[in-house]
């Protein structure tokens, strides 16, 4: 596989090979997988009893600095395999009893998830599990692969996403993108066990100081996001790193910030997820030792 690349709205145009990538992400066309096995750190709906058949991609088309996964998204860690290959992973995943397909961070890797679901359908939902940085584009070129969208919807202020994320435009792109996982999908459809079949579900991480936005993002979801479409208020946040102009960042939210984001999605339409304070930590952070690639 090699193609100059705009699969994500940084559109850097870079040459990508099965073997190099000089974008913006840093990785070649070939995927390059970190991690493939059950997991149990998703929403309920996700992980289920049996967990979800998780592939963890390498690099990223974001720059977060509070990104718990920084060993993947920005480091070299991961192996890169043929597209045949990430269908086969999709196969035994499957075999070992998996809730569902889920792919982190699959943005930059599209070309070759579609071919990968091309080549096997796997009998269990496939999720799309991204930060939320995407075009419509992209999105479209996977319509009818994808069962469930697991966006993020981090901000709303250029500025904030600018200074920890390295996107001014991020919520330009991630907004339409939401809209567009929505339509796709459609209202979210629940099998006998309670796990999600088809449907979108976006996240939003609360962070220390920043309360403020997170209303703006809840605002604008209960605005905007169509019926049947759910949420996933996040409370997890766990200090990775110093991040310079954000020392509020270094702490964990406290429990006065977390009623206040609460109460005011209580006061909206929205319906989905709220996430326990008590999950901070990095305990469900798995080892990128290429387990299952």
């Amino acid at each position: 596989m090699e193609f100059t690349c705009s699969l994500c709205p940084r559109r850097c145009g870079a040459l990508r090979t099965d073997t190099v990538g000089h974008g913006f992400c840093r990785m070649p066309a070939a995927p390059v997988i970190a991690r493939a096995a059950l997991h149990f750190g998703e929403e309920p709906c996700i992980s289920g009893q049996n967990g979800s058949g998780t592939v963890f991609f390498a690099g990223c088309t974001l720059r977060c600095g509070f990104c718990q996964n920084r060993e993947i998204s920005r480091g070299p860690v991961g192996k890169a395999v043929t597209t045949a290959r990430l269908a086969e992973i999709f196969r035994e995943l499957v075999e070992q009893g998996a809730a569902n397909i889920n792919l982190v961070n699959p943005t930059h890797y599209a070309a070759a998830i579609r071919e990968a679901l091309m080549l096997y359908r796997p009998p269990v939902p496939v999720v799309y599990n991204s930060g939320g940085y995407e075009t419509v584009d992209t999105l479209r070129s996977l319509e009818g692969l994808i069962d469930v969208y697991l966006p993020d919807l981090k901000y709303l202020s250029p500025s904030l996403s600018g200074a920890l994320s390295g996107a001014t435009d991020y919520a330009t792109f991630a907004c339409d993108a939401v809209l567009e996982m929505a339509r796709q999908t459609g209202p979210a459809v629940f099998d006998e066990r309670g796990m999600l079949t088809r449907g979108t579900v976006v996240r939003h991480l609360v962070l220390p100081g920043h309360t403020a936005e997170s209303l703006a993002v809840i605002d604008w979801l209960s605005r905007h996001l169509p019926e049947g479409a759910l949420t996933s208020l996040m409370f997890q946040y766990t200090p990775m790193a110093d991040i310079d102009g954000f020392p509020e960042l270094s702490r964990r939210l406290t429990a006065r910030e977390c009623e206040k984001v609460w109460r005011h999605l209580a006061d909206t339409d929205l319906d989905g997820y709220v996430q326990d304070r008590e999950s901070a930590g990095t305990q469900m952070i798995p080892i990128f030792d290429t387990t299952g690639v």
